[in-house]
């Protein structure tokens, strides 16, 4: 079988009625499939100012969901809270990035954040980590990179003020790496398909709001959207195939 992945983006938690109802409408949708996916793939910005209260929502919102969570932090994310809340670790400000298996692929959920900034960053730590549990895999394994802040410019004023800085350090690495089949990312609140590294480059949409683009109307902010998702099928021939759906 296919690998079958699910991607949110941006659920921003932030104690509101409206922020619990859009993330509980998703999770409950996910939930209800009656193929449940291999697994939910979060690109960041989970908790909207940080605090444990937020994590601990999450963490609730997300238990015992039939398929493995995978995330990683986006720049509204505070590390040691999501690491005490979320993780169930001791609190520290040191970078989070996990590796994960999933039906024989790599998933590395990458921390491209820089604390107290929206633009993102892979620290010299990251790359390291990154480059080394890429040569570590059993050859032939195929992987996924995902991260928070998009690596190019999307077009749009307000993402493309704070994305990833310094991209060629990845695609540098990359060039390494002929086993990373895509990157996928959050952040920008929009769902959008291009290229990075002569790999695929897929943006999630957001659950909170969705991005507005500049020839759709002067306000960017769509409140009134409703949350979106998307699927990623991974075949056997490592050809990436990606659905978008909203949630009504």
């Amino acid at each position: 079988m296919p690998l079958l992945l699910a991607q949110i983006s941006d659920l921003h938690l932030d104690g509101t009625e409206r922020a619990t109802e859009r993330a509980a409408r998703v999770v409950r949708y996910l939930r209800g499939l009656p193929r449940p996916v291999d697994a939910l793939l979060v690109t960041g910005d989970i908790a909207d100012h940080g605090t444990e209260d937020e994590y601990r929502e999450a963490a609730e919102l997300l238990a015992d969901a039939p398929f493995p969570v995978l995330h990683c932090p986006g720049n509204h994310d505070a590390r040691p809270a999501y690491r005490e809340a979320l993780l169930g670790e001791e609190p520290d400000t040191a970078p989070i990035n996990r590796a994960h298996l999933v039906g024989g692929t790599a998933i590395l959920m990458v921390d491209s954040t820089v604390p107290g900034r929206d633009e993102g960053l892979l620290e010299s730590a990251t790359l390291g980590w990154i480059d080394r549990t890429l040569t570590e895999l059993p050859p032939g394994t195929p992987a996924l990179i995902a991260f928070h802040q998009p690596p190019v410019a999307l077009h749009h004023p307000v993402p493309d003020s704070c994305r990833l800085r310094r991209p060629e350090d990845l695609a540098a690495l990359l060039g390494d790496h002929p086993e990373v089949v895509a990157v996928l990312t959050g952040h920008a609140h929009t769902a959008a398909v291009s290229t990075f590294a002569g790999r695929p480059l897929i943006v999630g949409p957001a659950v909170t709001w969705t991005l507005q683009l500049p020839w759709e109307t002067e306000d960017f902010i769509g409140r009134d959207q409703p949350p979106a998702l998307a699927y990623h099928v991974l075949d056997e021939e490592r050809r990436l195939t990606t659905h978008y759906r909203v949630v009504l």
